[in-house]
């Protein structure tokens, strides 16, 4: 048996915030919006991984936190942006103002341990980001660029002082996040 998880910065705190950013492309067609409730930061996609190994990453995420050598911080959420461009969007997010030092560190960290226990590696930089929507189709791209060009929102802080390994289970509603582990820096 298999669990689909990630390693997550939680902004369950900053719900409503994300929400009002997401209210900047309301009438954008082809946008699938993330709920604002399950907004978080990405700070490694593990994917299916066999329930046997839980109890390893587990060991390996707490030490990976030991080794990152971050302290609990304050991030800065704020700024829009898309993957992969402007000309071919398919995820829309929010960008980190402040703290981006400290999540590529916890990124990186995470990153040498989960290799080393056999997860692939990651194919791209990593950009702390937060996940606005998803673009299904391009039907108000040209709405979709405008607004990440012009709006320039500043969503707030966040206190950061752990870290969460998360279970994705995908619905026909969208995915349900749960916590498997918390991890306090």
């Amino acid at each position: 048996m298999s669990k689909r998880l990630f390693v997550s910065v939680d902004l369950g705190g900053l719900a409503e915030d994300v929400s009002a950013v997401q209210e900047l492309f309301e009438g954008a067609s082809g946008l699938n919006f993330v709920d604002p409730r399950q907004a978080h930061l990405t700070l490694k996609f593990l994917g299916d991984t066999d329930e046997d190994q839980i109890p390893e990453l587990i060991d390996e995420l707490d030490a990976a936190v030991d080794a990152a050598g971050v302290d609990p911080f304050t991030a800065r959420f704020g700024s829009l942006g898309v993957f992969p461009s402007l000309e071919y969007i398919s995820v829309v997010w929010l960008g980190v103002r402040t703290g981006s030092d400290q999540l590529t560190a916890l990124h990186e960290a995470i990153e040498d341990r989960t290799v080393e226990m056999g997860f692939d590696p990651e194919d791209h930089d990593f950009t702390p980001h937060v996940t606005l929507a998803r673009m299904n189709h391009a039907g108000d791209k040209e709405l979709v660029q405008e607004t990440v060009r012009e709006r320039d929102p500043d969503v707030g802080t966040l206190a950061v002082d752990e870290i969460r390994l998360t279970e994705s289970v995908l619905t026909d509603d969208g995915p349900r996040y749960s916590t498997v582990e918390s991890f306090e820096m």
